[in-house]
């Protein structure tokens, strides 16, 4: 039988006045160093707390996340090299290569995300693209299918230079697409790591730069940069009881401290929330001893939001229109499909909370057919 659209929009409150920034958030009560400082929900992408979040600002070494998911999106991450000798002479952190030395990309990945090495982020970048000046073109073309329009990328290790700039915004963004990468979200939390290179390559230990690792529990990355121009910037990401966080602080010069502050605050505002339906559902029953039955969700569905997100959550309902008397709990009726600002986040079946048997005494034929005909018809 072809369903129907029970309910166009089931809202649990009316839904914000938000921008396309998805801004859910509220003023705290503490400040940041940073000039721009922004926390996400790292499942939704909303706004969690931001100060200056879009205002364009040099990044510094937080480049390299990009330079890093380009990198492994190339693949062939063991296949084994010798570095560009020229990529490798960069001023700047390093992960100690030198000419002549046999790596692969997986191993410059390591130097990338862990010691920050420039070395390492040009080297991955001639390896991808032939040339820095092709792979910027590429970490351009990336970012713009990131949606991140407030970006522009002018080499692959954060030195600085003109035209090289991001936000807040964008840089948690692009920090939200690496991290559902597993190769990325596996390096960039590793405290330090053996990596094989050189000529001929042997075991070196690398140590990851980002002290939040070891200072707040939780933290599983991502990326520490510093330059004369972008001063102190730092991107974070921490879970807890199931919630993801990523934060973002450029121009920070209390950086470490600004994030365990926000981090903590955004911890306090999203949490593990069970969707259920916000008004009773029922649809009628043919030839049954109850004229209708109450429909719920199959399954339980708990996403990480803060209060105001909670206030952006939909439902569209797809219900059979009527549903003939015989069945018993827990048959599906119907599919519910949840959103967030209109945006799809998952579905799940619409099932029956109790059986209804067939009435002893049942409709007559034409009594029955009209029954059949109204509800088809009108509802």
């Amino acid at each position: 039988m072809k369903k129907k659209l029970l309910c166009f929009v089931l809202s649990f409150l009316a839904l914000l006045p938000l921008s396309d920034k998805k801004a859910y958030a509220l003023s705290p009560n503490f400040s940041v160093s940073a000039a721009s400082a922004i926390v996400i929900n790292a499942d939704t992408g909303s706004i969690v707390y931001e100060k200056s979040a879009f205002a364009e600002r040099a990044m510094a070494s937080t480049t390299k996340i990009m330079t890093a998911l380009l990198t492994i999106e190339a693949g062939d991450l063991d296949r084994k090299f010798t570095a560009d000798s020229y990529a490798i002479q960069v001023e700047g952190t390093s992960m100690g290569l030198q000419q002549g030395d046999i790596v692969t990309r997986r191993a410059l990945l390591y130097g990338i995300l862990l010691p920050s090495g420039n070395d390492a982020a040009n080297a991955a970048a001639v390896s991808v693209s032939g040339s820095m000046s092709e792979f910027v073109k590429l970490m351009n073309q990336k970012a713009a299918e990131l949606g991140l329009k407030n970006t522009h990328f002018a080499n692959p290790s954060g030195l600085d230079a003109d035209g090289h700039y991001t936000t807040a915004y964008d840089l948690a963004m692009l920090t939200k697409a690496a991290l559902e990468n597993p190769v990325f979200c596996e390096i960039c939390r590793c405290v330090d790591a053996q990596v094989e290179f050189g000529n001929p390559p042997y075991l070196r230990r690398l140590a990851n730069s980002n002290k939040m690792l070891w200072q707040y529990e939780g933290c599983y990355g991502v990326k520490p940069g510093f330059t004369d121009n972008a001063r102190r910037c730092l991107v974070s990401a921490a879970e807890r009881d199931g919630v993801k966080l990523i934060c973002v602080t450029l121009n920070a010069p209390d950086d470490w401290e600004d994030h365990r502050k926000m981090l903590d605050y955004g911890f306090e505002q999203v949490k593990m929330t069970e969707l259920v339906l916000p008004s009773p559902v029922t649809v009628p029953v043919i030839g049954g001893n109850e004229e209708r039955v109450t429909l719920a969700l199959s399954e339980k569905v708990t996403l990480p939001l803060s209060q105001n997100e909670m206030k952006a959550v939909s439902f569209k309902l797809y219900a059979e229109p009527f549903l003939y008397a015989g069945f018993e709990n827990g048959e599906k009726a119907g599919e519910a499909e949840i959103y967030l600002d209109g945006e799809y986040i998952c579905g799940v079946d619409l099932i029956t909370v109790n059986g209804v048997e067939t009435a002893v005494e049942s409709l007559g034929f034409f009594d029955s057919a009209w029954k059949f005909l109204r509800l088809f018809f009108f509802g």
